[in-house]
């Protein structure tokens, strides 16, 4: 895969987990409550989380080649376990429900927005820890890529669930969409973990 797509693919998978941000996110765009607003805030803490993780984490693990061996097994084993999570989820079952609710400003909305994605300590893992460290099995600009990858499936999650949001409310909620997304995710994850491996034995 090239960087762009390998980014793009661990961000994807990454993301799509169900979790209180992705609930929020899907329930105003259920409503229509300032949905655009929300999404766009979403993608943007993710961008600049992403960048943090790519320009500063990625840039010392290519830099040494003791941390980008360290970096790389450790994100192998860190994906390895995530996969494992996102195939035991498939093989459980769940939902996510949207309930519907009465409207709030803007300014409360975005409040709401940055508590759910800020407040949870797995965000910082994800993109700046794991995203960056990985990042630095690639040289220049092609680690750029791989982030550039990983924040375009932000961005097409995040679009997707709010504009898509009524129409996806019902499909969501049904276990058999989380089973086949989470088996998706399993093997997404641990196809890039293989890869790492690769890349680290044959370097």
């Amino acid at each position: 895969m090239t960087p762009f797509i390998q980014g793009y693919a661990m961000g994807g998978g990454l993301i799509v987990a169900i979790g209180a941000q992705n609930a929020f996110v899907l329930a105003q765009g259920v409503r229509r409550n300032h949905h655009l607003a929300v999404a766009a805030l979403c993608i943007l803490c993710d961008g600049l989380l992403i960048g943090l993780g790519v320009t500063g984490v990625g840039t010392m693990v290519a830099a040494n080649p003791t941390l980008g061996m360290i970096a790389a097994w450790g994100g192998a084993a860190f994906l390895g376990w995530y996969g494992l999570t996102a195939l035991l989820a498939a093989m459980r079952g769940g939902s996510l429900t949207a309930r519907n609710g009465t409207e709030r400003d803007l300014r409360k909305t975005l409040i709401l927005t940055l508590a759910v994605t800020l407040l949870n300590p797995h965000v910082y893992l994800d993109t700046v820890v794991l995203m960056g460290s990985v990042s630095g099995q690639f040289q220049g600009e092609l680690r750029y890529l791989f982030g550039l990858g990983a924040f375009a499936a932000s961005a097409t999650w995040f679009l997707a669930l709010s504009l898509g949001g009524q129409a996806l409310a019902p499909l969501f909620s049904r276990d058999v969409t989380w089973r086949v997304l989470d088996g998706a995710v399993c093997l997404t994850m641990w196809s890039i973990a293989a890869s790492l491996i690769h890349r680290t034995l044959t370097a």
